[in-house]
């Protein structure tokens, strides 16, 4: 289901984008549009279509998830957003602005000031210190040493990674070299992030924790952030909203558990047949709505099952508040059942009574 946004509120517009690989691309663009497949346009023109027609609105403060296997379009839709790469067709506005439309010293500009960019392969700079490869960005920008160092050793502190300032990349562990990635790309204080497979070459464990990591961040930062994956359970467990894509086109777009509970075609539903329902399903979709007696525990309205499961083993009512900290509601562990076998389909089988 799209979300309807209001027109102030839209960080990041993509109108009918598409992007074709190779010399064809004229022709290409004209089988596509007649209604010939990705590998059909392929065969016929020895052209990649990359992106087709992909419609995004992406509201301020949110983190939006695209995820997608190899070659669904995922990597290349993030990199039309600071203009790593341009569309054979399509627009796209950033904050107002057409994107299309900068010149290259408003591009640049753009890029060091709106944008800020999270890679997966951590992109430091391996003669650099921690400190000075966080700094990097805002030597760039043309920062003052003094107040770019000063910011640099907060974002350090804030990611967790307090006297390592003066270390070199090599002598920090992967988790620890993402971790600097993310502070590099904070410093700029830039109101949009991208993250393309920021954490998919991590460890489990570690990439949980950068997970929960950025989490925490957002409550307090609000920013936009644009997420790239290929993992449907990172998707679940970080994404306000999640796009689908498949042979670069667009497959379902909603919130989590949208995707989850009401798959759009057969190609949604191989993802989620074996996801844990309990990340997908948030309490304010389920719980009982009103103002009654505060609960002695209680969890955000955007907390999961999974967060709320827990907290029934010493408490019959768990209040459901709001950002202001308002109660709004009550969810017992009875509903949290309930919801979840709502959507857990089970073959039974009934033997004959002897």
């Amino acid at each position: 289901m799209t979300e309807t946004i209001a027109e102030n509120d839209i960080a990041i517009r993509m109108k009918g984008v598409t992007k074709i690989f190779g010399d064809d691309s004229e022709r290409a663009m004209e089988l596509l549009r007649s209604g010939k497949s990705k590998n059909e346009v392929q065969a016929e023109t020895g052209c990649v279509v990359g992106l087709d027609n992909v419609s995004l609105d992406i509201a301020r403060g949110q983190i939006y998830v695209v995820m997608g296997l190899s070659g669904s379009g995922k990597s290349t839709l993030i990199r039309h957003v600071n203009r790593l790469i341009d569309p054979t067709a399509g627009e796209i506005i950033v904050d107002g602005s057409d994107v299309m439309q900068m010149t290259l010293p408003e591009l640049r500009v753009y890029r060091r000031q709106t944008v800020a960019m999270v890679f997966q392969k951590f992109g430091l700079l391996p003669h650099r210190s921690v400190l000075d490869n966080v700094a990097y960005g805002l030597e760039v920008r043309g920062v003052d040493k003094a107040e770019r160092l000063a910011t640099a050793e907060k974002w350090i502190e804030t990611v967790g990674l307090k006297g390592y300032e003066n270390s070199q990349p090599r002598q920090l562990s992967g988790g620890q070299q993402q971790r600097v990635g993310l502070a590099r790309a904070l410093a700029l204080d830039t109101d949009i992030l991208l993250m393309d497979e920021a954490f998919s070459a991590l460890d489990p464990l570690i990439r949980s924790g950068m997970q929960d990591q950025l989490i925490e961040l957002q409550k307090s930062l609000g920013k936009t952030i644009l997420f790239i994956t290929h993992d449907f359970d990172e998707a679940l467990k970080i994404g306000d909203r999640i796009a689908v894509l498949k042979d670069g086109a667009v497959q379902q777009e909603g919130k989590p558990e949208e995707i989850v509970l009401k798959p759009a075609n057969e190609h949604i539903e191989e993802f989620v047949r074996d996801v844990n329902k309990a990340r997908a399903i948030h309490v304010r979709s389920i719980m009982e709505k009103g103002a009654f007696e505060p609960c002695e525990v209680a969890v955000q309205d955007t907390a999961r099952c999974e967060d709320v499961l827990p907290l029934f083993a010493d408490h019959k009512l768990v209040g459901v508040h709001n950002d202001a900290g308002e109660q709004i509601g009550r969810i017992t562990a009875a509903e949290v059942i309930r919801a979840l076998a709502r959507h857990h389909s089970v073959e039974i089988t009934h033997s004959d009574a002897a």
